[in-house]
C-alpha cells in the first residue's frame, strides 16, 4: 500500500531542494530520517518533517509498521512564484522571481500486508501512565542552600581609566558638542 505526504508552497528553490531529494530516494524510512538530520541544507528539514508526517499517516490511518517502510519515490516540482522588482541605475528596475516548491513523499511497503502491532492498554506500563513525582530530601535541600554565592562586602576604588585622571575625564566626556 502507498501512502503519500505534500508539502505546498516551501519557500526554496526547487533545484535546491532536489539535492536533498536525490539522496534519501530509495532509501528505508528510518535511515532516511537519520540522514536527513546530518545534511547540512536548509531544505533537510522541512522534508524530514515531511518524512514524519508520512511516517505518522502510515501508522495511524492503515496500520502500517514503520520499520516496513522505504522512499518509492520523492517528486520536487516548482509552485507559484512570488514577482518582485529590484531598484537599478538610471531609474530602471529588474525582476526578481522568488520561487517556491511542492513536495511529494510515496513511501510503500517492503513486505507486502505486514501490519504494526497495536498496543493494547493491559501491554502499556504503569509507569508510562503515572507521572513521575520527585521527592527531595533534607539533604538534598541543605546542600542547595549551601551552594549560595558569597556576597563581597569590600567597598574600594572603581579602577577605570577615567578615574585616573581625577574626575577631569568625566568632565570632559559629559560636555556637549557644539
Amino acid at each position: 500500500m502507498q501512502v503519500i505526504s505534500q508539502l505546498n508552497n516551501l519557500r526554496i528553490s526547487p533545484r535546491k531542494v532536489r539535492l536533498v531529494a536525490r539522496v534519501i530516494k530509495g532509501l528505508d524510512a528510518i535511515a532516511a530520517k537519520y540522514q536527513l538530520d546530518y545534511i547540512i541544507k536548509r531544505s533537510s528539514k522541512p522534508i524530514s518533517r515531511l518524512l514524519d508526517s508520512a511516517l505518522a499517516n502510515a501508522h495511524n490511518n492503515f496500520g502500517l509498521a514503520r520499520e516496513n517502510l522505504f522512499i518509492k519515490d520523492i517528486v520536487v516540482n516548482e509552485g507559484p512564484k512570488l514577482k518582485r522588482f529590484r531598484p537599478k541605475g538610471f531609474g530602471m528596475t529588474s525582476p526578481l522571481e522568488k520561487k517556491t516548491s511542492k513536495i511529494k513523499i510515496i513511501l510503500d511497503e517492503k513486505i507486502p500486508g505486514l501490519k504494526a502491532k497495536p498496543m493494547s492498554k493491559k501491554e502499556v506500563p504503569a509507569e508510562a501512565m503515572e507521572p513521575a513525582i520527585e521527592v527531595k530530601s533534607e539533604q538534598m535541600v541543605k546542600t542547595q542552600a549551601d551552594k549560595k554565592p558569597e556576597i563581597r562586602k569590600e567597598i574600594g576604588k572603581k579602577g577605570g581609566t577615567l578615574g585616573r585622571i581625577g574626575g577631569l575625564g568625566k568632565k570632559f566626556f559629559r560636555r556637549k558638542a557644539i
